[in-house]
């Protein structure tokens, strides 16, 4: 049992299951579901929150109906993978709004993104202009991917 999960007790447990699916419910009745009055609910709530536990309240948006249907996964090597190598390629992909997820992995290539696009025209712009020419990138290889079947938010405890 990591630290965390012995500042998590069943209470806390119950609020972050039903966040996760309903962010948006109010205190009132999230008190109301998982068994306690309104100021302890309140009060667990914050301490989540400044835990960092709760990063923060966001909206899921319907990137097909908004245009960015193209989906990319793309494998990045770098050529040096020293610290200071990896820290300037972390600090440069978190400004390209285009990648929605980058995870640093243990492998074969150094990082693995997610990016979205409008398009393969749009990939391409992205691919070439910002993507391969981050800090130390040596050498990158996309995967499209032709059909979502799942994609979630992190699932309840």
């Amino acid at each position: 049992m990591g630290e965390m999960d012995r500042q998590i007790d069943g209470f806390d447990r119950k609020i972050l299951d039903i966040m996760a699916v309903e962010g948006r419910i109010s205190v009132t009745e999230l008190a109301r579901r998982i068994g306690l009055s309104k100021s302890p609910t309140q009060a667990r709530l914050k301490r989540l929150e400044d835990q960092g536990i709760i990063q923060g309240y966001t909206a899921l948006f319907d990137p097909i109906r908004l245009g960015r249907d193209h989906v990319a996964f793309v494998e990045v090597k770098l050529t040096d993978t020293r610290e200071a190598a990896l820290a300037a390629f972390n600090k440069a992909v978190i400004q390209v709004p285009e990648v929605e997820q980058c995870h640093l992995i243990a492998g074969a290539f150094d990082y693995l993104l997610k990016v979205r696009t409008a398009g393969m025209p749009g990939y391409r712009a992205v691919l070439a202009e910002r993507i391969s020419t981050l800090p130390n990138v040596a050498n990158t290889s996309t995967y499209v991917a032709m059909q979502t079947v799942k994609e979630e938010g992190l699932a309840p405890l």
